[in-house]
Formats: C-alpha cells, sequence, structure tokens
C-alpha cells in the first residue's frame, strides 16, 4: 500500500485547487482529507473526506497538525501551519505552487512576519492577486511530483 494522505487548509483552499485534488484522488486512490469548519460541496470518491471543525482561529489548523504524520502532504498558504508541518515530518504546498522545505520555510516565516509588521502600519495593503495559470501549472507539477514518489514511479 502507497504511504502518505494529503491534508488540506480547505476553508481558504481555491476551487479550482481542490477539484485538481478532487481528480487525483480518483485517479490514484490516494486519501485527501479536507479540513475545514464549514461544509462543503464535494464529489463522492471513496478516498476523499471532508472533516468539519468547529469554528474558532486556528482550529482546522491545529486538526491539521494533531493528524499529520511524516510523509504526507497539506496543501495551505497558511505559512505558519507550514511549518508545523515540515517539523513534524511532513510535507507543504501552497495553492500557488510554492512548496515549503526545511530549507525555505524559516525565511518565508521571517518574510511573512515583516509583511504583517508592514501591513499594521499601514504600508501596505490588499490581499494576494487572482491565482493565475502559472500559479496552477507550478501547483498541478508539484503535487504530481509528490505523487510519483508516493508510488514509487519516481
Amino acid at each position: 500500500m502507497a504511504e502518505g494522505s494529503i491534508w488540506v487548509d480547505a476553508d481558504a483552499c481555491p476551487k479550482v485547487i481542490r477539484e485538481m485534488l478532487y481528480r487525483a484522488a480518483e485517479r490514484t486512490g490516494v486519501t485527501v482529507t479536507l479540513v475545514a469548519n464549514q461544509a462543503l460541496l464535494h464529489p463522492r470518491i471513496p478516498s476523499l473526506r471532508l472533516l468539519q471543525v468547529s469554528s474558532g482561529f486556528d482550529v482546522a489548523d491545529n486538526e491539521i497538525v494533531k493528524c499529520v504524520t511524516a510523509g504526507d502532504l497539506v496543501i495551505t498558504a497558511d505559512i505558519p501551519l507550514a511549518a508545523e508541518v515540515i517539523a513534524k515530518g511532513g510535507e507543504a504546498l501552497n495553492p500557488r505552487g510554492e512548496r515549503y522545505s526545511p530549507d525555505t520555510i524559516r525565511g518565508v516565516l521571517m518574510m511573512r512576519d515583516f509583511m504583517d509588521t508592514m501591513r499594521s502600519s499601514a504600508n501596505v495593503g490588499g490581499g494576494p492577486p487572482p491565482l493565475t495559470q502559472a500559479d496552477r501549472n507550478a501547483f498541478a507539477s508539484h503535487l504530481d511530483k509528490w505523487l510519483a514518489r508516493r508510488s514509487g514511479s519516481s
């Protein structure tokens, strides 16, 4: 049996990315667990699960950290969550296709903290730009590489 599951910080995950994950679950049988504090419509796929948690700050993140094991992949744009996943031996991938690693996560956390400071001082505003085709392609590429490693075909 193949190792590794996919955990999705689903409340903030773009629909197009969730749809890619549904197709991966259907095609490969990998267990994909959507963790959200609200009900989500999703297709009926044997290896697809929805774990609904209560509302509250970091409730979904804490549940993912509790459940993730070494070799799992977590889909999240939440950098502190990604850092915790990496510390547990998991892998983390941003919906924009940025793979977080033990080598890069500290610098990414520092940049996040810097940008938080800039936003709070009103020097920077706005949210992230819309997801581009290049973002989707980068995400799909990293997902395919993880799936290939998981199945032993790489």
